[in-house]
């Protein structure tokens, strides 16, 4: 979807080219005077300054998100370890919460990445919904396999205070891990908003629109202005592909989760 959204960006510009070449020839001579052309350079370059500030901004804003994502899974996946390292100070009795927590594992790189091999054994549920075309992680059945490990973990009676100290870090570790699920969830929305995209896109229209009335109609002008038209069309796609973390052609590397389920597994 979002290389036939970059494929008709340029389609718009070259369009907007199009109509800048054919509408330059109908001009009276008092349009197309040296003063009217002085201001529609400056227009153009106030708005290709513009497009510019804010091609940059986004491209830094999406940058700086991807690899927050990244970081909050690797600490996931810490957190995963961790948690299953605590867990196995109270065997036997935790066992089954290591069982269900090593599945949730599994069950999460198998759905948040259905392109890649899913994890080897089949001690996962495989009617797991998986990540949805536009990057989206959340799963209800993901959910309900922490919060039942959860429960599980609050059912257990501790004999002494050192049980009753297991205890209390393993409440506060799946509490933390329900939370830092949550956090990637909600990471893995886009935040450039439609409006937005739609305003840029227009400035742009509008600059190839400037472009065509400054410019003959031949061969080598079509030329320049398509390949103008591609890089500008190529950078918004690459923002809007870092702006889905867990969709797009660069997904977030699984190996946080990987290395995780690996310890699980030891």
């Amino acid at each position: 979807m979002q290389f036939l959204d970059a494929l008709l960006l340029v389609a718009i510009l070259i369009a907007s080219s199009a109509i800048g070449l054919y509408v330059r020839p109908s001009l009276s001579e008092r349009h197309r005077n040296f003063e009217t052309f002085d201001l529609i350079r400056m227009v153009t370059t106030m708005l290709v300054t513009f497009a510019a500030l804010v091609l940059g901004l986004l491209t830094t804003s999406v940058k700086a998100s991807r690899d927050g994502v990244i970081a909050d899974l690797r600490g996931y996946g810490v957190m995963i370890i961790e948690l299953d390292q605590l867990l196995r100070e109270y065997a036997p009795e935790t066992d089954p919460m290591r069982v269900q927590l090593r599945d949730y594992t599994a069950a999460a790189i198998a759905c948040t990445w259905p392109t890649e091999p899913a994890p080897a054994g089949s001690y996962y549920p495989r009617d797991v919904p998986k990540t949805t075309a536009d990057g989206r992680i959340e799963s209800a059945s993901l959910g309900r396999m922490l919060t039942d490990i959860g429960i599980a973990i609050r059912r257990l009676d501790p004999t002494d205070s050192m049980h009753r100290r297991l205890v209390d870090s393993y409440v506060a570790q799946i509490d933390a891990l329900i939370q830092q699920r949550w956090k990637l969830v909600t990471e893995a929305r886009t935040s450039i908003s439609m409006p937005f995209y739609a305003v840029l896109v227009f400035w742009m229209a509008v600059v190839f629109a400037c472009f065509g009335l400054g410019a003959p109609c031949n061969t080598l002008v079509w030329v320049m202005l398509c390949l103008g038209a591609i890089p500008i069309a190529s950078a918004i796609f690459v923002i809007t592909v870092l702006d889905t973390p867990f969709g797009g052609l660069f997904p977030a590397p699984s190996a946080p989760l990987r290395s995780a389920l690996a310890h699980l597994l030891q």
